[in-house]
């Protein structure tokens, strides 16, 4: 079954607009792992979360200005991520909120209806 959302008319670039079985839905393509910034959606070949690092998540860290933070939706349940990747991040001045996949999407459409510059990597939902 396929959840929906209505766009934000605040929210510039791209914004989750629901999920079905086989990814996310945004501006008409479905992504099964998935990497956003405000100006963009691409897929994202995540690896298993334990293996997560500032590598797997470059694309987020080139953004200009850098984020304020990333969102990392964990997949189907929320989960830590590696806390090398936490203090990698860190250094760089970039916060990271972990959650379920979902909430990292429906979060993101709010934070950037505020305007926020943020990006998420949302790893698929199973």
């Amino acid at each position: 079954m396929a959840s929906r959302f209505g766009r934000d008319p605040k929210a510039s670039g791209p914004v989750v607009q629901g999920f079905t079985e086989r990814g996310f839905s945004v501006d008409g393509g479905i992504y099964q792992g998935l990497l956003l910034t405000p100006k963009r959606a691409d897929e994202w070949k995540a690896p298993p979360l334990p293996d997560l690092t500032v590598t797997d998540i470059e694309p987020l860290l080139s953004l200009e200005p850098e984020p304020e933070f990333i969102l990392l939706g964990t997949g189907a349940t929320m989960a830590f991520p590696p806390r090398a990747l936490v203090t990698a991040l860190d250094e760089r001045g970039i916060g990271i909120e972990a959650m379920d996949s979902r909430a990292a999407a429906r979060t993101w459409g709010m934070l950037r209806g505020e305007g926020r510059w943020i990006a998420a990597a949302l790893m698929p939902l199973s």
